[in-house]
């Protein structure tokens, strides 16, 4: 098998399943039926705000530690560049949905949250290129799917107005893109048969913490 044909067969297998059973989640049936709570959407806000600002931190820091590898350096670069707006976006969002900025400044992860945040940084400050990817190979699938899933609903459902739906605008085209360049990195960097099983241990752990993270959020903010 070679390693792109490696990469195709964990996108069928683990990654696009996942995202099936996360739309099929609680959090994004009450969506499409209209009733998610807006505390519930508020929890959403605060703690991917929290997971935008520690995304963007672990970015420099793979900077840093790749940078005697041109090609990485610039992988990371450029996924900073990308992100670097969103917690900003975020906080417009959950600005609009009835937040405060204390709200922004006073939030704390919840459990799942935390775990979830932790097994990104994780993959970034000691995982190899391919497994760091890995993680955004899971979240930004799962991220693109379900920012389009918001977009249509919050302006269909609960009238949140397009300048206020821009993270999610965004995410369900970029993410496509990311997810295309995360694919890329792991074929370019998995040529063990270790680093296969390192990788799809890694997709497994991420789509659970993925699930676990919006059945946190659903049960915190009740």
């Amino acid at each position: 098998m070679t390693t792109q044909a490696f990469v195709d067969s964990m996108v069928e297998e683990i990654v696009r399943p996942g995202v099936e059973r996360l739309m099929a989640c609680r959090y994004f049936t009450d969506l499409r039926e209209g009733t998610l709570t807006n505390r519930r959407l508020q929890g959403f806000a605060l703690q991917h705000y929290l997971l935008n600002i520690a995304i963007n931190k672990g970015f420099t820091l793979c900077m840093a530690k790749n940078a005697h590898n041109q090609e990485l350096f610039d992988i990371y670069l450029h996924a900073f560049t990308e992100e670097q707006t969103h917690p900003d976006l975020m906080k417009r969002f959950g600005l609009a949905i009835g937040l405060t900025e204390a709200d922004f400044a006073e939030a704390l992860p919840i459990f799942e949250c935390q775990a979830h945040a932790a097994a990104i940084l994780r993959g970034m400050f000691l995982g190899s290129p391919a497994e760091t990817r890995t993680s955004a190979l899971v979240n930004e699938s799962m991220v693109g799917r379900y920012a389009a899933e918001f977009d249509a609903c919050l302006a269909r459902r609960y009238g949140v107005n397009d300048h206020d739906r821009e993270f999610f605008t965004v995410h369900a085209v970029a993410d496509q893109e990311h997810t295309a360049q995360a694919a890329q990195v792991i074929a370019r960097f998995c040529g063990t048969e270790r680093d296969r099983q390192v990788v799809t241990h890694a997709a497994r752990n991420m789509v659970r913490f993925k699930l676990a993270k919006f059945e946190g959020i659903y049960d915190e903010y009740a």
